[in-house]
């Protein structure tokens, strides 16, 4: 090999080196553990969404322990998933989070009852026992008991709140008359306990009209002014909502994927397969662009709370259209 061949192979080797170390790396902090929940994103990095777009994406999971507001804060995520409820309350409290984008249109959030604990409707809560999320995941909450005008302090009249893990034991151990279910999750681990959909009253959020937005992508605002980032997020969005679709007509294969990078083994098949095929209910329908519409009702809900709402005043600047304009384009 003569000395110009030798050169110009160096040469192209290290523009291939180049291009290689170019892929810009991306942090993003899931709201709970590894689980069909968040398949789109385990689909985008499997197929090779991320890197199509040059992008070196690195998936931390969350658990009962990890606040995503909190992470994000202290610098270790670049974008964070959480439901807006938490967002704006975090927002309200001075942390600049803004929605890029919302991949889930509706919500699956219930709350489930034991029939013989005497409820057949919300009525029923009056003097019982209920089984809450915290950790930011009772906010839809505590606005639906205002808006029933029920008291959550455990006072005469009013519900006494179990602070509920991240588990049904509740239910099941008769602590609770009602525990909060996710549609894709929780309320399965009930029925595979061995109660059956007889023996329960499921309680929609969405069918009792306070329904909020559940895991949407979220950054810092002061991040999005510059524009390097701003590409980044264009880039990465538009690569895991193709990962989003994908999971919906693949959703047998999104559950075989993020069974692959369940590090713990604490997943099931069975179980991950029952649950993508939940969770394509609640993304069908979105392209990824935040509904005004529906956070207008996320937003109308949480303000109506009575003497205690989840925020006092209306968000400004709490999300945008800029990322998912160019991304979907």
């Amino acid at each position: 090999m003569n000395k110009f061949m030798t050169t110009a192979l160096a040469g192209v080797l290290a523009m291939g080196a180049s291009v290689a170390q170019a892929a810009d790396d991306v942090t993003l902090q899931l709201k709970w553990v590894t689980q069909a929940q968040f398949a789109g994103y385990y689909v985008a990095a499997d197929q090779g969404f991320y890197e199509a777009e040059g992008l070196n994406v690195t998936i931390k999971p969350g658990g009962p322990d990890v606040a995503p507001a909190q992470v994000i804060a202290g610098g270790g995520a670049d974008v964070v998933l959480d439901w807006m409820p938490s967002a704006l309350a975090s927002r309200e409290k001075g942390l600049g989070l803004v929605n890029i984008a919302q991949p889930f249109k509706s919500s699956g959030m219930m709350l489930t009852c034991r029939k013989d604990a005497g409820i057949t409707s919300p009525a029923d809560f009056a003097g019982k026992t209920l089984g809450v999320w915290f950790y930011g995941n009772e906010y839809p909450f505590l606005s639906w008991m205002s808006k029933l005008g029920l008291a959550t302090d455990g006072a005469d009249g009013g519900v006494t709140v179990l602070k509920q893990g991240f588990n049904v034991d509740p239910i099941l151990q008769g602590q609770a008359a009602c525990v909060s279910t996710m549609t894709y999750n929780e309320y399965w681990q009930i029925i595979d306990a061995g109660l059956s959909p007889d023996d329960l009253v499921v309680f929609k959020y969405e069918d009792q009209g306070v329904a909020t937005l559940e895991d949407g992508m979220y950054v810092l605002e002061e991040n999005l002014k510059d524009p390097a980032f701003e590409d980044k997020m264009v880039r990465f969005v538009r690569a895991s909502m193709k990962g989003w679709k994908w999971a919906e007509e693949n959703p047998d294969a999104a559950a075989m994927i993020v069974l692959d990078n369940d590090a713990t083994g604490a997943q099931t098949e069975k179980h991950q397969k029952r649950m993508m095929g939940e969770i394509a209910k609640l993304t069908a329908g979105s392209n990824g662009a935040l509904d005004p519409a529906d956070y207008q009702r996320t937003v109308d809900s949480l303000m109506g709370g009575g003497s205690d709402p989840v925020i006092t005043k209306t968000p400004e600047g709490a999300w945008t259209h800029a990322i998912t304009d160019k991304a979907l384009n």
